[in-house]
């Protein structure tokens, strides 16, 4: 009875163990392998297990590179690439962008395609619609039916052409010596010490067509370079665009605000031509641009939302204002600024166009021979002693007299330092 048993039991386990078998083979290799490595659920974890392989570091993908913008910096930093690389003096078209007597030979238009294809066929040749995203660059809108270009940014003295301009901000500053052209314009002040009697005596170099222009409309010295930009004059026309009637004693923009300043090579090529021999010559392009590196751009007292809340659209104006680094509301038309001499402000001996802070004002030119805005006590109506005393009466005052954005700030110490100590009793 017992060994019967017996041999049922060995049957039945053997049956089981077949089934089993079976099972197992019907299940893929992967499941079973798993299985083998993490063992049971009472078994003690990492007996058995396969070592793990080492991951392998995920790939860092390159920025993507946006083409629809241009980088000076990657092509004359990184790439090393000279000017004329892809910039030639000069273009053949300088005698159509400007005719007659106003023609001078200039770098007027964009670098023709070959000076792109030589690195960028793949870009050129991309599946985008409408257009390839490099092309926007150049083109205004780079269709077979239209491949109009953009107005090149040196020609900002031509009017009348019916082009647009590329709305962007300019990776360059301009490094021009005030002082050594000074010297050729005219002296800023006599020599005392050698001729008592000395006076001012200014000459200028003209093109062509300034000849024959009355004495008195001849420029001199700094107006060779700088204008009052649309001066109110004798027009009742005190706003550049119409104030709110509730304005009151509160800012708007003026005109004749801002003075002008070369938009294009036409003044500069005057005595830099080609056949000169002055240096440097229209070619050499990095004697002048100079790339911006980030330390050297500048805090401004300029706010585009009032700009905007004005309704500014004026390209000069808003180029101007957004580079001014002292008095955003300064307008040089108003009350006695046009009588005084430009170096009565602006100390063109020191100032380096390339670092804002030689470009500052000094606030002790704003108090004058006769006092003006800075006076011994508020009482005599000094504009910088009120400012003063309302802030520190109340620190959430905002300073309008001259400033847009500074006005908000704490008191600078330069500030503080130019008002006369109270007199002793």
């Amino acid at each position: 009875m017992f060994t019967e048993d017996c041999s049922k039991r060995m049957a039945a386990v053997r049956l089981v163990t077949f089934l089993v078998m079976g099972f197992l083979g019907l299940l893929p290799s992967q499941l079973i392998s798993n299985a083998l490595v993490y063992g049971s659920p009472g078994e003690p974890q990492g007996q058995g297990r396969r070592p793990k392989k080492a991951a392998k570091p995920a790939a860092q993908k390159k920025p993507r590179v946006d083409y629809s913008k241009f980088s000076h910096n990657t092509h004359v930093t990184q790439e090393k690439l000279s000017c004329d690389s892809c910039h030639k003096f000069p273009t053949k078209n300088w005698k159509e962008v400007r005719t007659g007597d106003a023609a001078f030979p200039d770098v007027a238009e964009f670098p023709e395609h070959s000076s792109c294809l030589n690195c960028h066929r793949q870009q050129f040749f991309a599946r985008q619609r409408p257009a390839p995203a490099i092309c926007s660059n150049c083109h205004v809108k780079a269709t077979p039916r239209d491949t109009t270009r953009f107005v090149f940014p040196s020609l900002g003295d031509v009017s009348g052409m019916n082009l647009k301009t590329r709305e962007s901000i300019s990776e360059f500053g301009i490094g021009f010596p005030h002082d050594k052209h000074l010297d050729v314009v005219g002296l800023t002040r006599p020599e005392f010490r050698q001729d008592v009697a000395a006076g001012f005596i200014t000459v200028a170099w003209g093109r062509p067509w300034m000849v024959g222009q009355k004495s008195s409309e001849q420029p001199k010295s700094c107006p060779v370079c700088h204008q009052t930009y649309q001066p109110q004059g004798t027009s009742s026309e005190e706003y550049v665009t119409t104030p709110p009637k509730s304005l009151g004693d509160n800012f708007w923009l003026k005109k004749g605000t801002f003075q002008t300043v070369p938009n294009s090579h036409a003044v500069c090529f005057t005595c830099h031509s080609a056949d000169s021999g002055i240096a440097p010559e229209p070619k050499d392009c990095n004697v002048c641009h100079k790339l911006l590196q980030a330390d050297q751009k500048s805090t401004v007292d300029f706010d585009p939302k009032v700009a905007t809340e004005m309704g500014i659209t004026d390209r000069t104006i808003l180029r101007g204002w957004s580079r001014r680094v002292s008095a955003g509301a300064f307008r040089h038309e108003g009350g006695q600024h046009p009588d005084l001499s430009c170096t009565g402000c602006h100390n063109v001996t020191v100032m380096n166009t390339l670092e804002p802070k030689t470009q500052k004002v000094p606030v002790l030119s704003c108090g004058g021979a006769e006092g003006c805005h800075i006076t011994a006590t508020t009482d005599d109506g000094g504009a910088l002693n009120f400012e003063i005393d309302q802030k520190k009466a109340n620190p959430g005052f905002v300073c309008a007299k001259c400033h847009i954005s500074f006005g908000k700030e704490p008191v600078p110490a330069n500030h503080l330092v130019v008002i006369p100590s109270a007199p002793q009793k």
